[in-house]
């Protein structure tokens, strides 16, 4: 894999690719925005929680919804794996949004030790999805108690990749930045004046200590990205990898992960009967 390839060497190159991130923010924002107040609004609840975790998704997520409606509710729920810095940067951003009277902070430790003590286990993958679960039924409850729906903050190449929890972070009822890859959403982000350490912070669910999506990965975003943009718009292995100078191994596995966890973007499965 040649990791000394560059986002920005890619665009240069690759004339197909040249509109990826040029973007008109402004439109995408008001279009957004405008989509969401009109979901909540046919859907014909009051307003929409969401979780923030001091990450750029929720970041942009948290501040599309403050622009949809009045009507929204910010949780927090760190746990002991949240870096201090997350948790700042959630607190800094819930104010900045004026949020603070909006908003419910609440440490998931207790709840996910107790889960875990029933199943009898502390493998780290079962424990960081526990932890992913318990804070969807969190937001259920509050939308439920609110008459609310739940805003989801999955961003395309997760939804793409599979990178999120089945039934935890992928159980919500509108995904609103879900069809902009990450690089998108952090270009968004720089739009919408987000503060720049939000912006520019490695990506993590932080389900345990020390993770990073990309060091799972093995690659960033940038890398990332403009090979599901091709794989999207129906290209081959050996065609991507020849315009984006990347290796074939690494295409053919993005490509693995998108198919084997095409079940979780997908509603459960109904076996019709003949």
């Amino acid at each position: 894999m040649n990791k000394s390839i560059s986002h920005k060497q890619i665009m240069i190159s690759n004339p197909t690719l040249k509109n990826y991130l040029d973007l008109d923010y402004g439109k995408v924002t008001d279009y957004l925005v405008n989509k969401l107040r009109d979901y909540i609004r046919d859907s014909g609840k009051k307003g929409g929680v969401v979780g923030v975790s001091g990450g750029i998704d929720s970041a942009v997520t948290a501040t599309l919804l403050s622009r949809a409606t009045q009507n929204f509710y910010f949780l927090i729920m760190p746990s002991n794996s949240t870096p201090q810095q997350d948790l700042e940067d959630a607190l800094h951003l819930t104010e900045m949004l004026n949020g603070k009277d909006k908003r419910t902070i609440i440490s998931i430790d207790n709840i996910v030790e107790n889960f875990s003590n029933v199943v009898n286990t502390r493998d780290k993958l079962i424990v960081g999805n526990i932890k992913a679960r318990t804070r969807m039924i969190l937001l259920y409850a509050f939308a439920q108690k609110m008459d609310y729906l739940v805003i989801g903050t999955g961003d395309k190449s997760e939804l793409l990749l599979g990178y999120f929890t089945k039934y935890g972070d992928g159980g919500v009822d509108v995904l609103p930045i879900g069809d902009l890859f990450k690089t998108q959403v952090r270009k968004l982000g720089e739009y919408l004046k987000l503060p720049s350490r939000i912006v520019s912070k490695p990506s993590s669910p932080a389900l345990w200590e020390g993770q990073t999506a990309e060091g799972e990965l093995g690659v960033s975003y940038e890398v990332v990205d403009p090979i599901l943009y091709l794989l999207e718009k129906g290209k081959g292995d050996l065609e991507i990898t020849s315009e984006l100078g990347v290796n074939l191994n690494l295409v053919r596995r993005i490509r693995t992960m998108v198919e084997r966890s095409r079940h979780k973007r997908l509603p459960p499965e109904i076996f019709k009967l003949p």
